[in-house]
């Protein structure tokens, strides 16, 4: 039988979120069902709530960043057991048969993955996200939540974490390279922490140098203001990789001369507006542009794992559900250090 558990939802585009009921399905064969602990709010939840990325399902409640304990598996489930810690991160299922799929890239699915909110699964039914008490998922897209991370500071990692990591592993971050991560935010804090931890030289570019001391702490080896046009002069032909995480428009050009020969300038984060480019700023040096979205589950273990034996977690400020109106405007702010986490225990 379903269960009914209380959530926070956005009613309408745009509109506040507020409390409500939503019905979780009944946990079948190969299902577990999550007690949430706590769930981080991501920017991205803000951009789907107000349709910043087009039209979008309502009543919506958000979240991708989920912490919890099974509370309940299904007669088929061999991964869980009741009382594990586990997380889910930005998708809950997909075809498993395309390439992607087989080749545990599950966020690329052919046929599309769906996503943990706002997104219709395979009984045609819109899907819920964390900012609710439970939540069941199929065992095939839960996570292992190692014990050398608290549940609080975890929960960003099922987001920022992979979103973060899967693009340092795969363009090389590590001894002998450098690496610039743009904006020391949400995802940004979570690319220094996991492009120092795998031993490349970590430089910030950031607006200003408001946060040059958190930068530094989060392992950084260098922090400079963008703001100062005489950054882009010192700076050029320095870096390897450079990790874009801001959703604001930027000079890509600008960033683009910063890169060695044959660096890459790797963009994790969405602007809602398309980019203007000169390709003459990619032709010149076999420069790259790339993007990056999350990981495969495999991969997002591989991070959990990573981050636990590092002692790592999210940079958090932890939250009432009440408080989350107001969370998303600080969000818009910037004024956050540096990942919002809901209290579930509060909705």
């Amino acid at each position: 039988m379903t269960t009914t558990v209380a959530a926070y939802a956005a009613p309408s585009a745009k509109a506040p979120l507020e409390r409500t009921t939503i019905e979780r399905r009944t946990v079948g064969e190969h299902d577990v069902l999550i007690d949430i602990k706590f769930a981080g709010i991501c920017h991205s939840d803000i951009h789907q709530a107000r349709e910043g990325w087009g039209e979008a399902i309502f009543p919506m409640v958000p979240g991708h960043e989920i912490a919890g304990v099974v509370s309940e598996v299904g007669s088929g489930v061999t991964k869980f057991k009741v009382g594990d810690r586990v997380g889910v991160g930005c998708m809950v299922d997909s075809c498993g048969e395309c390439e992607p799929c087989r080749s545990g890239q599950e966020q690329h699915c052919v046929r599309g993955n769906v996503g943990t909110y706002n997104s219709v699964g395979k009984d045609g039914e819109p899907t819920y996200g964390g900012y609710s008490q439970k939540v069941v998922i199929d065992e095939a897209f839960t996570l292992h939540i190692p014990e050398g991370i608290s549940l609080d500071v975890a929960a960003p990692l099922l987001c920022a974490g992979i979103t973060t990591y899967s693009p340092l592993k795969h363009w090389g971050a590590g001894p002998g390279k450098k690496v610039a991560v743009v904006g020391l935010g949400g995802l940004g804090h979570m690319g220094v922490k996991i492009a120092h931890a795998l031993g490349a030289e970590v430089t910030v570019l950031s607006q200003s140098l408001r946060k040059k001391d958190d930068g530094l702490k989060l392992g950084a080896d260098h922090y400079y203001a963008t703001s100062d046009d005489q950054t882009f002069k010192d700076l050029a032909g320095t870096f390897d990789v450079i990790l874009s995480t801001v959703s604001a428009q930027v000079d890509f050009g600008a960033y683009l001369s910063l890169l060695k020969t044959g660096g890459a300038l790797v963009n994790v984060g969405a602007p809602e507006e398309p980019i203007s480019l000169n390709l003459f700023s990619l032709i010149g040096g076999n420069k790259t542009l790339a993007g990056s979205m999350i990981g495969g589950i495999a991969e997002t273990q591989e991070m959990l794992d990573f981050c636990a034996e590092h002692g790592m977690g999210a940079e958090i400020e932890l939250i009432e559900a009440s408080q989350v109106n107001e969370a998303y405007e600080r969000v818009l702010n910037s004024d956050v250090r540096y990942r919002f986490v809901i209290d579930a225990a509060t909705i």
